[in-house]
């Protein structure tokens, strides 16, 4: 990867050390300007007339996003945001009282919220599956909890709050094993970390474009396997994910963009698109190398900190790097930013079980990309020692 040519073509670099990829990377300049020409031109001739005159270049979006993840067009939905997309999969699937949904000790607060909800509203049954002694979710336990209760495995791929990767794929094979519906978060490993929808084995997927992906932010993405289509109950219909035929009578797509709504941010859309081309032209296993590098050798220069503890679990770790010191964790990344070094803090409520568990109320949260460099990591380090 020629990561000077990479850090030319990202304008953030020149004002920022940014270590905030898992919240939200920095944009290329040919993302940036795929926007910004976009919105130029609406504001020129009209919302319609350019949607119109790109929709060409829309559609590459499906194609682009299909190609990361190993799936067809048709299996791909635009959203918002990575929680849109997860939410539209998770309410799709029909529960009744009893279900139950299998999930992690790590896995994220909204998605937990809304097995809250759902066990409020339809009397379903939230089952977590324990951890392992490396942090992952327990495959024994897994498949020791599934009864003829189970509808749903639902887990986080890479958790917000450590370097944690899931066995995403192991996973797949007991829900295949078992005939059960899937979902999985993907929104801190796409764009970091190589997919492939079919090895995985999952039936939904849902990402976003404002993390390793650095795309727009308010982007996203759902897949949902076209097999399982037809099961799926859409919270919402429009007459974009269905035709109103008759008077009484409409009829629903029969691909995934059943869970999109007419209405969309449309230069946001050609931004991730461009976005999504970056990444397929780098190619996810030379990123995903990167990514292992840089914060493997983050987490080598922060253990010769005494004063700091690094707080990342799983036999694989990701580019998500978290860690405590003797300084609280929101006042640290106060005085790193205000040196002007991104980092974020990943608070309890955030993972509340994992946290828990591992007695943490916050850890600072430096997550590397592949535009960052082995100078920045010293830098950061540097910044640190001087701080505490």
């Amino acid at each position: 990867m020629d990561i000077q040519t990479i850090r030319q073509n990202t304008p953030g670099v020149t004002h920022v050390v940014h270590f905030n990829s898992a919240g939200a990377s920095l944009v290329s300049q040919q993302v940036l300007a795929a926007q910004i020409d976009y919105l130029k031109e609406e504001a020129q001739y009209g919302g319609y007339e350019t949607a119109s005159k790109y929709e060409s270049r829309l559609e590459e979006f499906y194609s682009e996003a299909a190609k990361l993840i190993h799936a067809s067009p048709e299996e791909i939905a635009f959203t918002e945001s990575a929680t849109v997309a997860w939410q539209r999969a998770f309410f799709s699937i029909p529960m009744e009282k009893g279900d139950t949904i299998l999930t992690t000790k790590a896995e994220y607060a909204s998605n937990f919220i809304s097995y809250l909800y759902q066990k409020e509203k339809q009397g379903i049954n939230i089952k977590v599956v324990p951890s392992d002694g490396s942090g992952e979710i327990d495959l024994k336990k897994l498949e020791e909890s599934i009864d003829e209760s189970v509808k749903l495995i639902s887990i986080t791929h890479l958790p917000t709050n450590s370097g944690l990767v899931n066995p995403a794929e192991k996973v797949g094979e007991l829900a295949r094993k078992y005939n059960i519906l899937y979902l999985l978060d993907a929104c801190q490993s796409i764009g970091q970390y190589p997919i492939d929808v079919h090895k995985i084995g999952c039936h939904f997927l849902s990402a976003t474009g404002r993390k390793y992906l650095r795309g727009p932010r308010g982007t996203g993405f759902l897949y949902a396997n076209k097999e399982i289509l037809k099961s799926c109950i859409p919270s919402n219909l429009d007459l974009h994910s269905a035709n109103w035929i008759k008077d009484n009578i409409y009829e629903k797509r029969t691909d995934a963009r059943i869970f999109e709504t007419w209405e969309s941010n449309v230069a946001a859309k050609m931004g991730l698109t461009q976005a999504l081309k970056e990444v397929n032209i780098l190619g996810i296993d030379n990123i995903w190398k990167r990514v292992v590098e840089l914060s493997r050798y983050l987490r080598s220069e922060l253990e010769k900190i005494e004063t700091v503890a690094i707080k990342d679990i799983g036999s694989i770790q990701s580019g998500i790097v978290t860690f405590t010191s003797s300084m609280k964790a929101s006042q640290l990344q106060e005085a790193l930013n205000a040196k002007g070094f991104n980092t974020i803090v990943s608070p309890k409520n955030s993972t509340l079980l994992d946290m828990s568990d591992r007695n943490l109320e916050e850890v600072v949260r430096a997550s590397v990309h592949y535009y960052n460099t082995e100078q920045e990591v010293d830098d950061l380090t540097a910044a640190l020692r001087q701080i505490l």
